[in-house]
């Protein structure tokens, strides 16, 4: 498998272009405007055609690339069927499978953080037939887990979050690898530790907010950091609602 995190330490945000070199088919996951071409020159240089542009869910702390990156290499756009967005889209699902040759993805509804929040479980059949990672997007970080009061109802997102986390993330094997989609820098959750990446075991292990019952959790969960700078401007762009060009 072909695979390549995009770390951006000044806003502690991540993006990954991966996918099966034998056939050569691949995906980019929570694309960044500022970095289309970047994703593109690296693609090209490993003879991976981009077939998929996926977004976990409609970011609010910074401007997607991911439909405008779809359109340049003639990929699909893929986000959750309940996404709030004016773009043509192809809609996932939950348990929803995706081929890219060897490389398998996995479609796993995770709302909490946002309705529309999903995880991608990835298997690269060439390693073995169970999963290798998971793209958690914002539902789970490093030491923390997404906030859910950006959309409203902040209680009740909250408690979709456990669900989603222990329903569907920490059932997954201890060995498979967490690739978040933010790190220590961003404001999408309190707590997110510098280190990029985990496993499910050490977060079973070490993450506070996975030990807490499904109450304390939920109130917890209530003392998050000020929203991200810009957020209506952001979320505008994003679905599609403002055209212009944003600094």
């Amino acid at each position: 498998m072909i695979f390549r995190p995009y770390d951006d330490y000044d806003r502690g945000c991540a993006a990954y272009v991966f996918g099966c070199g034998t056939l050569g088919k691949g995906a980019v996951v929570d694309a960044r405007a500022d970095d289309i071409d970047a994703y593109i020159e690296f693609a090209d240089a490993k003879g991976l055609r981009l077939t998929h542009v996926i977004d976990t869910h409609v970011h609010a702390d910074h401007r997607s690339g991911g439909p405008e990156l779809a359109r340049r290499v003639g990929a699909q756009y893929c986000i959750h069927e309940a996404a709030d967005v004016t773009y043509p889209f192809t809609a996932l699902h939950d348990g929803e499978r995706i081929e890219l040759g060897n490389t398998h993805l996995k479609v796993l509804h995770t709302p909490g953080h946002s309705p529309e929040s999903v995880c991608m479980l990835v298997t690269d059949l060439k390693r073995g037939a169970d999963p290798w990672f998971v793209l958690t997007g914002d539902t789970l970080f490093v030491g923390a887990v997404g906030r859910p009061d950006l959309p409203g109802r902040a209680h009740e997102n909250a408690a979709q979050l456990y669900a989603s986390l222990h329903e569907k993330l920490l059932t997954l094997p201890d060995d498979v690898e967490v690739y978040p989609g933010h790190f220590s820098g961003s404001v999408c959750g309190a707590g997110l530790s510098g280190k990029p990446m985990t496993t499910v075991g050490f977060e079973k292990r070490w993450n506070p907010m996975l030990t807490l019952e499904r109450d304390a959790f939920v109130e917890q969960l209530a003392d998050v950091p000020p929203k991200p700078a810009d957020m209506e401007r952001v979320l505008a762009f994003n679905r599609g609602h403002e055209t212009a060009t944003m600094p």
